[in-house]
């Protein structure tokens, strides 16, 4: 054991680096945020090209679509990692900890790399903005800022690969300006409009953007099927290989599992017959089936199988928190980040499929630029009573406005409204428990409802955190 007096030292050091994190973040914070894009890659490229491009120094795996990127993302981390490579890997919101958007090697970027990387990059920054706003654009985001702080992270490592999903769209997504070998399109719906395209279509077009010439493309199952011929039409303009789920790959069995559920998984290069996946809902299993004909496409162009202990390991080991993420018992508290429609009627069916409750309660906030009466008429057949609230998001709805939305959904009988989030859940709970039956409550609507209900109930930390 150290002694005392180093002990302190190292107690001291940590929390100066605390100190130091928590500053950075609040500067970044600062700029333009995430959901108020900034469509151009030219501030992203600049600052890469001052940097000596460090983002062609490995390859990448690049996740786009509208629901599923992060928990395919980390299921394709998990088999690689499962694989002894050392992955990085970028996603995006974080839950608590801005560190959670950049994992190495399975942890969260230490304090020490995360500021580093910053020192690496903030001179380039600063070129940029100068330069941008001297030519009467903006400075760059948020978004942008910590794109650029991963990459470099990533080659001073070094990785031996990176995964990595988009923040919005593709085409103009500052996380486009590398030339992916595989990448990845996940079901495509309404959402984020206002920057993407008022039609499903118009969304398509811009996620196909980071289909790259010569890559493989693993196309998870689209609601609509004209999404499939965008894909295609630009996988043919720039030379890449196309495959889709449940033509070239996917599910072919699957069961409902104590903790999870059981899957057989038809990949690019072999079959994988009944393995455990610790994840809830056939859309988790979709994601899982897309995550390993990604791996397959990357570490043997689709024609290698998997070894058999790597793909059960990696998937065993796979976790993504804040999707339908069991955080309590007695009653259950469940907490899911769906946040728009697609992802409301994703999470009403694996409510259905997955869960027995006599009685379940849904604890909804969410924001108010969002389809809220959509989410809400997803969620209807399957909660027996709503408790309305409002995150602490200046972006969130007010629990008012939505009560009211809710009552032409529910009916009065089934809508409470509480504003405080915390009294909300409590009410949840007791709802659920009314009558002494095996009730359960799922706190959903916005990534920002799963980590205030997580830090609520004391579930702060998704990864295991370094020392540094």
């Amino acid at each position: 054991m150290p002694a005392p007096d180093s002990a302190q030292r190292e107690a001291a050091r940590q929390l100066e680096l605390r100190k130091q994190v928590r500053e950075l973040e609040e500067a970044i914070l600062a700029r333009a945020p995430e959901h108020d894009l900034q469509p151009s890659l030219e501030r992203i490229q600049a600052v890469m090209d001052l940097l000596g491009e460090p983002q062609r120094t490995y390859p990448v795996i690049h996740l786009t679509g509208t629901n599923g990127k992060t928990s395919t993302a980390r299921i394709a981390e998990s088999l690689l990692r499962e694989m002894g490579l050392k992955v990085g890997r970028f996603t995006s919101p974080h839950l608590h900890d801005i560190r959670e958007r950049i994992t190495i090697g399975g942890e969260l970027i230490s304090r020490e790399a995360f500021l580093a990387a910053w020192a690496d990059v903030a001179p380039f920054v600063e070129a940029v903005d100068s330069r941008s706003v001297a030519e009467g654009g903006p400075p760059m985001t948020y978004f942008e800022v910590l794109v650029a702080i991963a990459y470099a992270a990533f080659a001073d490592a070094p990785v031996d690969v990176a995964v990595v999903e988009v923040g919005m769209g593709g085409s103009w997504d500052a996380t486009n300006v590398v030339d992916a070998p595989v990448s990845v399109v996940g079901p495509i719906a309404l959402d984020h409009q206002h920057f993407l395209g008022d039609s499903v279509l118009d969304i398509a077009e811009e996620k196909a953007g980071i289909i790259a010439a010569d890559a493989i493309t693993l196309v998870g199952v689209q609601e609509d099927e004209d999404v499939i011929g965008v894909l295609v039409e630009r996988a043919e303009q720039v030379g890449a290989r196309i495959a889709f789920e449940g033509n070239d790959f996917g599910i072919t069995e699957r069961d409902v599992a104590i903790g999870g559920q059981q899957v057989s998984i038809k990949g690019l290069a072999a079959e994988y017959s009944d393995v455990f996946l610790p994840l809830h809902g056939e859309h988790q299993a979709s994601n899982a089936a897309v995550a390993v004909a990604a791996v397959e496409a990357f570490v043997g162009g689709g024609e290698q199988p998997l070894e058999e202990d790597v793909l059960r390991a990696g998937l065993a080991a796979a976790t993504s928190p804040g999707r339908l993420e069991i955080v309590r018992r007695s009653p259950t508290v469940l907490v899911d980040a769906a946040h728009n429609p697609h992802g409301a009627r994703a999470l009403a069916a694996a409510l259905k499929d997955s869960f027995t409750f006599v009685r379940l309660v849904g604890v909804l906030a969410v924001l108010k630029d969002k389809e809220a009466t959509e989410i809400l008429e997803a969620l209807d057949p399957v909660l027996d009573e709503v408790v309305i609230s409002q995150t602490t998001s200046p972006r969130a709805m007010s629990a008012r406005q939505l009560g009211e939305l809710a009552v032409g959904v529910f009916g009065e009988h089934r809508v409470t409204v509480v504003r405080d989030l915390p009294d909300a859940l409590d009410r949840a709970a007791e709802l659920a428990d009314e009558g002494g039956v095996a009730g359960g409550v799922v706190a959903t609507g916005s990534v920002i409802t799963a980590a205030e209900v997580r830090m609520l109930l004391g579930t702060e930390s998704t990864e295991d955190l370094p020392q540094g």
